[in-house]
């Protein structure tokens, strides 16, 4: 979350390989053959200035113009070949790092519509590493770019949730100021604030949890744990609610599962995503959870029988601030499946998705095995 840090994958270390490989083995080249070009030059233009006073007495006038022709060859030559070789430079080196330079600039300003186009057709013969180049630049800005529009749209999302709560708190604290408002309609003021403060503090902590899970490369908390064992523990904190809920909770656990991870990291799954089961499924409903293990992994299958999402739903429902079903918006800050993805990415998992509107949706989340 912090602005000056942005990583860009492979995108930069691309744009450094190919700048290395232009400066490198083409100047390399161009370099050697003018040294060669001017060595070869000067040897014979030495050579005459050697031989020039014995072919004198022999050729006279004769003489002296055939040494004037073949010296002013050879300079001509070298000059030529030095502009040549000035302009390969110049062609090859200079101008696409001067592209490169002008193209950076506009991106450091915060334009990220740059693009440079290659000089040859991408996999063709002609493709160069100057080409190669230009394109990993190209993938660079696009990344870049695709990180300012994530930052952005995350601040407008945070500010729009958070700027719900504080509107509904300062709003019924107004009304509170009433000295005629009877005491039930007090009470309920009261209860709005509570709520609406609740809420603001879920999302608070919620951003916080984000932050910590996507700053995380590596889970330097991790043990062998029992799954099993921490699935049943939270079963049983949230079994009240689907009791109130008349929701029927099924389960079918191991009496042990094993996998090396981080204790605080895996309760987010189970919570985030059992947690979703208990607000979608509709009273009366079923919430099966199952954990069983398969060649050295262990697996946990949370299945309702709630509204279910739409595919397009489903393709986004890891998105930070993402709420399909906006009936129950109310209820979560659209965060909590974004930590559950990252979540089960640093304990090296895999999670699946599985829904049908009206028909309910099943989540599987697949963890590796602890090493015996």
């Amino acid at each position: 979350m912090h602005d000056e840090e942005r990583p860009v994958g492979p995108a930069r270390e691309g744009l450094r390989n190919g700048m290395m490989m232009t400066s490198g083995p083409l100047s390399g080249w161009i370099v050697l053959w003018s040294f060669v070009a001017f060595i070869a030059a000067a040897a014979g233009q030495m050579s005459l200035i050697i031989w020039l006073p014995r072919l004198l007495p022999v050729f006279d006038e004769v003489g002296y113009l055939l040494a004037f022709v073949v010296i002013v060859y050879w300079l001509a030559l070298a000059v030529a070949f030095a502009w040549w070789t000035g302009r390969q430079i110049h062609e090859r080196v200079e101008r696409p790092m001067m592209r490169i330079g002008e193209a950076a600039g506009r991106v450091a300003q915060g334009d990220f519509s740059v693009y440079l186009a290659p000089d040859h057709l991408e996999g063709g013969r002609d493709w160069n590493s100057t080409d190669q180049m230009f394109a990993d630049f190209n993938t660079m800005v696009e990344e870049l770019g695709g990180i300012e529009t994530m930052k952005n749209d995350f601040v407008s999302n945070v500010s729009h949730e958070i700027r719900n709560p504080l509107a509904v708190i300062r709003n019924y604290a107004a009304l509170l100021r009433n000295p005629d408002m009877d005491e039930s309609r007090r009470t309920e003021c009261v209860r709005t604030i509570i709520a609406a403060s609740d809420r603001l503090n879920a999302l608070v902590t919620n951003i916080l949890k984000l932050s910590r899970l996507e700053s995380q490369t590596i889970v330097s908390q991790a043990v062998d744990m029992d799954v099993a064992r921490q699935l049943a523990e939270e079963i049983i904190t949230l079994d009240d609610l689907f009791t109130q809920k008349d929701i029927d909770l099924e389960c079918d656990l191991e009496d042990r599962a094993l996998i090396h991870a981080d204790p605080d990291i895996t309760a987010l799954i189970w919570s985030n995503i059992l947690g979703n089961a208990l607000k979608y499924t509709e009273s009366g409903g079923h919430v099966r959870v199952r954990q069983w293990s398969d060649g050295g992994m262990v697996l946990v299958e949370i299945a309702d029988d709630g509204c279910g999402m739409t595919e397009g739903e489903v393709a986004r429902m890891f998105d930070k601030f993402y709420q399909g079903d906006t009936s129950h918006a109310a209820q979560g800050s659209g965060l909590g499946m974004a930590m559950v993805r990252r979540a089960v990415d640093l304990s090296r998992g895999f999670i699946d998705v599985r829904s049908a509107k009206g028909q309910g949706t099943t989540v599987t989340v697949r963890l590796p095995a602890a090493r015996s």
